[in-house]
């Protein structure tokens, strides 16, 4: 049986009340929102992504999903965060495989597929409803930044970007490739950068 599943998982969005802001990763990783079908829920990156919405008052996380942050445990034990004034989505909605058991960053052709498009709008436009000023939107990695700066008929946004949360994405976007630098260093870095943009 395939490790990854494929399937496309959709946004995530508050229980009630408005958006301000819209967090959006690259794909869902295989460990994580693959088996969750939550994004970034059980994601290696997305730890450091709900800490910051933890930290900012943008989402409750159950106490026990801090102990083993697997997607495929929180889908067993019905482990769901709940959010505040953000959704979370990805650039691609599905983990992105060749073979079923290994991952590959989503290519142009898979990102700017009509359907692809399509379904990025209708979620910007869903978090944009009553709005008055641009949503705020945080792309994680150049591969979201990259689709999402070639929207065309997106509402108005407010687009940042931060470098992609997994290990290599903080490894390339730090000076000199990260080298003399400790990971939990730059993790640390990273979430109080994202902490900034949702406190704004």
């Amino acid at each position: 049986m395939p490790r990854i599943q494929g399937r496309i998982i959709p946004a995530l969005f508050p229980d009630s009340g408005p958006v301000s802001v819209m967090l959006f990763g690259e794909a869902p990783g295989p460990r994580g929102a693959d088996q969750s079908g939550i994004p970034f829920w059980g994601d290696g990156a997305g730890i450091t992504v709900f800490r910051a919405l933890v930290a900012t008052g943008r989402a409750e996380v159950p106490e026990a999903a801090w102990d083993d942050w697997d997607g495929v445990r929180f889908k067993t034990l019905g482990l769901m965060p709940h959010l505040h004034g953000t959704a979370l989505s990805n650039a691609y909605p599905a983990c992105p495989t060749k073979d079923g058991d290994h991952f590959h960053a989503p290519s142009n052709r898979d990102l700017l597929t009509p359907a692809n498009l399509d379904r990025l709008v209708a979620e910007l436009s869903r978090a944009s409803v009553s709005r008055t000023s641009p949503l705020r939107v945080i792309a994680f990695g150049k591969r979201a930044l990259w689709v999402l700066s070639r929207l065309t008929n997106a509402p108005a946004l407010d687009l940042h970007a931060l470098p992609h949360p997994s290990a290599q994405g903080l490894l390339q976007g730090a000076p000199n490739r990260g080298k003399g630098l400790r990971l939990e260093d730059l993790r640390a870095t990273w979430q109080g950068n994202l902490q900034t943009l949702l406190a704004e």
